[in-house]
């Protein structure tokens, strides 16, 4: 499954131009607007897409297209309801499902975890598999792009064409520890009989599939295990990829026999017009679900009944939405948690015992795990540096993921009966991958950090979902690089405390956003745990008064905003158990400048910075 969020794509129309449309969502389930956010639909009757009206809570041709003004009572970012996204969804997923006998018992294709983690399905992702790829063209659209490029791509060695890191064999060679060597013979291009638009709606598959067994193409080859059915089926269209209908980026079932060879999964992507075009993320991903039954780790936005998207593991693994990364020529690697389940890390580093340790990067065989007494949840550390297929993923440094077998990555509401399959413990405390605020930033990893980096006490925590400690402590994390070293444990880690008083008697200008600044200097090394700061401030209108801290990192809390009216002084403390704002500060590093800021915004009443005093409760 490929998911994308607002791009700007190009559509064809049957009677009228290519419109540019804007889309978000995957294959389950997308809406499409136009530049100025009205909502459309594709109505087949006229060949067009119109703009969509909203009856009954669904979509439907208001019958005008989008080279007129929108008709009366269309609004913007018209949506439908969860009701029918969810019944949309549903239909549409339910083709992924699996087949019975003789693949295996009856079921449902979900992410959440009912198979160890993985989706049901045959899994072939070990030893040597040689998959069928089919080039395809439409009678309207065709590309320049030769068997034997798409052969270089998916089979070469050393391959770097087009700036892609690799070939797509090289990629899961690399991925699995050598375990899987993954090959595909490719045939084509086949021209089909109708143009593009016909096979939005309408599949192509056995039209092309036809055509290959026709060429004399033994499918018998392509059953690595002599089961009867065909391991890996690929579909490469010609053209841009149509984010649309069965022309969007896919992995289904389908259920077709030649003889004593059935179909099973297939996936079907772009080839794009040129050489120039190809690139390896989209195959690999869809390869990913189609070979090792890996399961999306993003939010569809649909089943867990909040009906919002989120991006889940965001750019840092293939099966999120790493595939984009470097526009697809570089796809992030498979993240450890889903090498271990198809059993690639041969190599298992337990991290329970108190001690140093260090994770070299690149290092796919091996599995660090810090075990919890629930089978099913664990945390993972992995060196994320970023180098070689890292090198285009956000952030940079040491990685920590939170695991439940029995998760799901639909679950992003973090409660302990429904949250996450495989969640980043993103570093700066933020939660932007579970709201989707991005896919990614460079606060998510661990970079170096003197003190204690990840407890039960801080921001992000390492307590297990139900809310209990793990037991986890890390902290000398080394500087991201090839190898990152890192100390686990002790169990608890003691509080200490750092404390100090400055009496600046400092005039404070009157009506001067500039105010006036004083600095006290920690020298102690560690972490945030609480903050407490005391101000003694006289003045006669404390309203007309603001006072920041600013953290060594800069941070900014502001901690009095012209509130007070005319009372005079300012003689307060200010504890992170009480202000949110200083509660944020927990996990920042405490050595360095922590500064104090009073401004007076205000005319005629005037003061002085007396005092102030910090007292910082900290890990290290």
């Amino acid at each position: 499954m490929s998911s994308i969020f607002g791009e700007t794509l190009t559509f064809e129309q049957e009677d009228g131009p290519d419109v540019k449309l804007v889309v978000s969502g995957d294959e389950f389930y997308a809406r499409y607007e136009n530049e100025d956010g009205y909502t459309v639909v594709y109505d087949s009757d006229l060949g067009l897409y119109c703009y969509a009206n909203l009856i009954n809570g669904e979509f439907v041709s208001s019958g005008v297209s989008l080279t007129q003004s929108p008709p009366a009572g269309i609004r913007r970012h018209f949506k439908e309801s969860g009701k029918v996204r969810n019944a949309k969804f549903e239909a549409r997923h339910a083709l992924t499902i699996p087949p019975p006998d003789p693949f295996l018992p009856p079921g449902t294709m979900r992410t959440f975890g009912a198979n160890k983690g993985l989706l049901e399905g045959r899994r072939v992702n070990e030893g040597k598999v040689k998959g069928l790829t089919i080039m395809v063209q439409f009678q309207n659209v065709k590309s320049t792009v030769t068997t034997e490029e798409v052969s270089d791509i998916l089979n070469a060695e050393g391959y770097t064409e087009s700036g892609n890191f690799c070939s797509v064999r090289e990629y899961y060679l690399k991925m699995s520890n050598g375990k899987l060597d993954y090959t595909n013979e490719v045939v084509g291009p086949i021209t089909l009989n109708h143009r593009r638009p016909y096979y939005v709606p309408n599949k192509l598959f056995k039209e092309a599939l036809d055509a290959v067994v026709n060429m004399g193409i033994d499918l018998a080859q392509f059953d690595s295990r002599g089961e009867g059915i065909i391991d890996a089926l690929s579909f490469l269209y010609a053209g841009q990829t149509q984010y649309d209908g069965w022309l969007w980026p896919h992995n289904h079932v389908l259920d077709l026999q030649y003889g004593n060879i059935k179909t099973y999964f297939y996936m079907i992507s772009s080839l794009g017009r040129a050489k120039s075009d190809l690139s390896i993320g989209t195959f690999c991903h869809e390869n990913g679900h189609m070979l090792c039954r890996f399961p999306d780790l993003y939010d569809y936005g649909q089943r867990d009944e909040d009906f919002e998207k989120s991006a889940g593991f965001g750019r840092y693994c293939l099966m999120s939405s790493g595939n984009h990364n470097n526009r697809g020529r570089a796809p992030s690697p498979i993240c450890a948690y889903l090498r271990n389940l198809v059993g690639w890390c041969d190599n298992k580093i337990v991290i329970n015992k108190p001690g140093k340790y260090q994770a070299t990067r690149g290092d796919y065989g091996t599995l660090m795990v810090f075990e919890t007494d629930k089978m099913n949840e664990y945390f993972i550390v992995e060196n994320r540096s970023g180098i070689d297929l890292d090198e285009h993923i956000p952030a940079n440094g040491l990685a920590v993921y939170h695991c439940d077998i029995l998760g799901s990555n639909e679950w992003q509401g973090g409660k302990a009966s429904e949250h996450y399959q495989c969640g980043l413990l993103q570093a700066d405390g933020h939660l932007d991958l579970e709201i989707n605020q991005n896919f990614g930033d460079e606060g998510d990893m661990f970079g170096r950090v003197d003190g204690i980096a990840l407890s039960h006490s801080t921001k992000p925590h390492s307590r297990l979902w139900d809310g209990s400690d793990s037991g986890l402590v890390i902290s000398k994390i080394s500087e991201p690089g090839a190898v990152i070293s890192f100390v686990v444990g002790p169990a608890e880690a003691a509080v200490k405390v750092a404390s100090k008083e400055s009496a600046p008697k400092l005039d404070i200008p009157d009506d001067d956003p500039t105010g006036v600044s004083d600095t006290i200097v920690i020298e102690e090394e560690g972490t945030v745990q609480k903050v407490t700061v005391s101000v003694d401030i006289s003045h006669t209108y404390i309203g007309d008064l603001r006072v920041e801290l600013f953290t060594p990192a800069a941070k900014q809390t502001i901690l009095h905003n012209r509130t007070g009216r005319s009372q005079d002084n300012l003689i307060m403390t200010y504890d992170s158990e009480f202000t949110a704002a200083l509660a944020a500060l927990a996990g920042q590093s405490v050595k360095g400048n922590w500064i104090l800021r009073v401004t007076d915004l205000a005319g005629r009443d005037v003061g002085k910075l007396n005092k102030w005093s910090l007292k910082l409760a900290y890990l290290g």
